[in-house]
């Protein structure tokens, strides 16, 4: 609903005001900033599909991957610039594309941009474009804090603020259920819940990446086919994940927080919360997975020894006591097999891995001048 309220005010200014005059072909009339590459990739594809009855040149930019044919497209101009700061800001300053014709920005997950320490890149971005009388400006965040409303306020103009603050914090139609099972439960009942409720999409969540790969690792070798997101997945692997999850060509994703915020994967049934988060705003993020556009919802989540003591600011956010299930043991699968190991490539340098001595005052080394 958010991607398509923003949206349809840019496809509204490009369909009904002229360009600004002597705009150039490779000066973008809207720029759409996002905080990760999955909530860039998942606005281009929702942008290209309102541009189904249009003519607008749609581009998307992000690290991690082709980045030449990503230049080669915006060299050849686009309408909309769809993207993450970092890869904007590298083709701004090789004078790839230019901001002086902007007619919007949408600068969406704000709080986010500020917890990733991308503000600065944003100010930068602001400061190269038309002025904020002169365009339209949107910008979203969940929480709007003082360092949200400053940026606003800088570099917007006279902004109208929208909340919106439904009547609970999470979703009526998410069925909660809390478990309390000890450290050497939990892959049990994990794998006994799979077993009994048989959900055909569902997302794990950790808080680590050890524990995502053992999930994994235990799923993967008892029957489920699972993939695996973490923040080094590679980008592409990490695209694919999304899509075969969508199109069920694997039936649950175990995943740390990067991907509870902003994605739309349709027809998540079940999410599991195998470890409680350490965020009470990231329940609500994970939790949020299922339950979407009127459908209904598993939520289940499991209060270990290493945890527990995360639950009561939830609930306290919440407004409502979890609803709390007994570990029986007709939960607890039996005959676990052996978790499947995740192969890794060797480190260069040895077998170990072991790295040699810096040489500190070595004249060799090279100088690297970053440009952001």
């Amino acid at each position: 609903g958010k991607t398509l309220a923003f949206l349809l005010g840019i496809f509204n200014d490009l369909l009904t005001l002229e360009p600004i005059e002597g705009r150039r072909l490779n000066e973008p009339r809207s720029l759409i900033l996002a905080p990760t590459r999955e909530l860039a990739v998942q606005i281009h594809k929702e942008a290209e599909m309102l541009n189904k009855y249009t003519n607008f040149r749609i581009g998307l930019v992000f690290g991690g991957t082709g980045y030449q044919s990503q230049r080669d497209y915006l060299t050849q101009g686009v309408d909309i610039l769809v993207g993450t700061t970092g890869r904007i800001i590298d083709y701004y300053k090789q004078g790839v594309f230019g901001l002086e014709a902007i007619d919007s920005v949408v600068l969406d997950e704000a709080d986010r941009m500020f917890d990733l320490g991308f503000i600065k890149d944003i100010r930068y971005l602001f400061r190269r474009m038309p002025q904020g009388d002169d365009r339209l400006n949107m910008l979203f965040s969940a929480t709007l804090s003082h360092r949200v409303m400053e940026l606003a306020y800088e570099h917007m103009n006279n902004p109208t603020q929208v909340s919106i603050k439904p009547e609970k914090v999470s979703v009526e139609s998410i069925r909660e259920q809390l478990f309390y099972p000890s450290n050497e439960e939990k892959i049990p009942l994990l794998l006994g819940l799979m077993q009994r409720d048989k959900p055909e999409r569902s997302i794990v969540f950790t808080n680590t990446k050890r524990e995502a790969e053992k999930v994994w690792g235990f799923l993967q070798s008892n029957g489920f086919d699972a993939g695996i997101l973490t923040g080094d997945i590679p980008q592409t692997k990490r695209l694919k994940l999304l899509d075969e999850l969508a199109e069920s060509k694997i039936e649950v994703l175990i995943a740390t927080d990067v991907a509870a915020r902003g994605l739309h994967i349709p027809s998540v049934s079940h999410v599991f919360n195998f470890d409680l988060p350490d965020d009470r705003e990231d329940y609500v993020h994970r939790i949020g997975r299922t339950g979407r556009a009127g459908a209904s919802g598993d939520a289940i989540s499991f209060a270990c020894e290493d945890n527990a003591f995360n639950l009561p600011q939830i609930e306290d956010y919440l407004g409502h006591k979890l609803p709390l299930k007994t570990v029986e043991d007709d939960l607890l699968a039996k005959d676990i097999k052996p978790a499947k190991i995740i192969k890794r490539k060797p480190r260069p340098g040895g077998a170990k891995g072991a790295r040699k001595p810096a040489h500190r005052n070595s004249n060799s080394r090279k100088q690297h001048n970053r440009k952001y």
